[in-house]
């Protein structure tokens, strides 16, 4: 069964982005993440659209993800080119809640699972509907103090393995529901 999986680099203090959406942070790191097999597992991708637009200011070639893409967004937004065999990639324009898009992801991740990539807040949509299984971070040796938060929501997470790739810590959770304990009062 095709499971929704928030897999992204982190900060030690929990940030995926400076406040400028900058990654520098994390390209700067001395080791490229090894191929972990996650990306032959993906049927299709979902992110929002600083992800989108940031992934198409730092193309170095074709658009990299053969699988389909949905990119979440209330804006207009252009496509990248085509890639040296002239197929347009596959990337779908989204408007509303991701519960109103979840269906069609998942029929056409069929059993691999649908990857959210970015970013923080649209993770969050996912868990807020229940519909986000499993939340994996590579954690980088940096400290931000402020930034894109990696999820901007109060989880009960289930650790299922943790392991390290120079220079990252590895985790990998079961999202379990919203954290009610200690819960703000408002």
């Amino acid at each position: 069964m095709a499971r929704t999986v928030y897999y992204t680099a982190t900060t030690l203090d929990g940030f995926i982005a400076d406040p400028n959406d900058s990654l520098e942070w994390l390209l700067r790191q001395t080791e490229e993440p090894p191929d972990d097999g996650f990306i032959d597992g993906v049927g299709a991708i979902v992110m929002g659209a600083t992800t989108y637009e940031w992934v198409l200011r730092n193309l170095d070639g074709p658009w990299p993800y053969e699988v389909p893409a949905w990119v979440m967004t209330h804006r207009k937004l252009g496509l990248p080119e085509a890639g040296k065999d002239g197929k347009t990639p596959d990337i779908r324009f989204a408007k509303g809640s991701v519960s109103d898009h979840y269906f069609e992801m998942c029929t056409v991740t069929g059993d691999r699972d649908l990857w959210v990539m970015g970013g923080g807040d649209l993770a969050g949509q996912f868990a807020d509907e229940g519909l986000l299984d499993e939340i994996i971070t590579w954690t980088a040796p940096v400290v931000l103090g402020r930034g894109r938060p990696l999820m901007p929501r109060r989880l009960d997470l289930e650790l299922l393995d943790v392991g390290r790739s120079d220079p990252f810590v590895i985790a990998r959770h079961r999202v379990i529901g919203p954290l009610l304990e200690d819960s703000p009062t408002e």
